[in-house]
């Protein structure tokens, strides 16, 4: 049980709150794009600005307007409620602009999270802006920075990769197009996908150390640790369910110790038993180093042999 003291000072908490809501609610909201953060699913997540936007806002695009319902019927808010989303953002961009245009604010909000973080919004603020209309971003919740803080890997260097292509051909090139980016990679992905994805993931990047960040800031939020083969095994053998981001660690440092005789010595043994790509890439993997330096330190070794 709480003392007395920190009864009253809870109470007070929640009275300076009450008030910093009601001051924004008492300003006007100027016509403009508000983008509005909202929860990735502890509906408490959500700010006190945000909340000020949407209480006063007449217009709110939603992605889907039915699981933004409940969201705003949480909080007793009564706005319009209008779907924009990528099947019918061509249609309904030059509405939501004429709105704006006409002297109205209106919010933009995604399923959960930041909007244009994997979701549609892009062209619309671009438009926003082209026409010389306020746009204004309400900073919140992030599922890709929520799973990048929790995952106990560096956070001064990160990159966010969206969702994967959904076939492991293209999946696998784009990850090979990551691949040397001196930096942690942040991955949606779908639940039924994501044992596959893993497999690619630790066939393109190696015995990377990743976190499998699943249904974060929910009931049942977990995070899954290990390198990406082992992860790729454990989710292979019991499936995951909600929705999941992946976090890996950036390419090994080791890579600039390694000098050129000792990838020499060993792209030369591989050569004996393999083909030249082959050899390549088993070197390249072996020692965590660039491709191209090892295509073309074996280019100079296959040019001397010959001369």
């Amino acid at each position: 049980m709480q003392d007395q003291a920190t009864t009253e000072a809870n109470a007070r908490t929640m009275a300076r709150a009450s008030e910093a809501l009601s001051e924004l609610l008492d300003r006007p909201l100027a016509a403009g794009l508000y983008l509005v953060a909202t929860p990735i699913g502890n509906l408490a997540d959500i700010s006190l600005r945000a909340l000020a936007v949407l209480c006063r806002a007449p217009l709110i695009a939603a992605e889907d307007t039915r699981h933004s319902r409940k969201l705003l019927s949480h909080y007793n808010i009564s706005a319009e409620l209008t779907p924009y989303h990528e099947h019918n953002a061509a249609r309904e961009r030059p509405k939501l602009l004429a709105r704006i245009e006409a002297g109205y604010a209106v919010a933009l909000i995604s399923d959960a999270g930041t909007p244009l973080v994997s979701d549609p919004g892009y062209k619309l603020v671009r438009e926003a802006l082209d026409a010389g209309l306020k746009v204004t971003s309400i900073p919140g919740p992030s599922a890709a920075l929520a799973a990048l803080t929790s995952a106990g890997l560096p956070t001064d260097s990160f990159l966010f990769g969206g969702f994967l292509p959904p076939k492991s051909g293209p999946r696998q090139a784009r990850l090979t197009a990551l691949k040397d980016a001196p930096a942690t990679l942040i991955f949606f992905e779908t639940a039924p996908r994501l044992a596959k994805s893993l497999t690619d993931m630790s066939a393109v990047l190696g015995p990377r150390e990743a976190v499998v960040a699943r249904e974060l800031t929910k009931l049942h939020e977990t995070l899954h640790r290990g390198n990406l083969e082992t992860l790729a095994k454990d989710i292979e053998a019991q499936p995951v369910k909600g929705e999941v981001a992946v976090v890996i660690a950036p390419p090994r440092a080791e890579e600039a110790d390694v000098d050129d005789a000792r990838l020499a010595v060993d792209l030369e043994t591989a050569l004996q038993t393999m083909s030249f790509r082959d050899a390549v890439r088993a070197v390249t993997d072996a020692h965590g180093v660039k491709r191209a330096r090892v295509y073309e330190l074996g280019l100079s070794l296959t040019k001397r042999d010959r001369s």
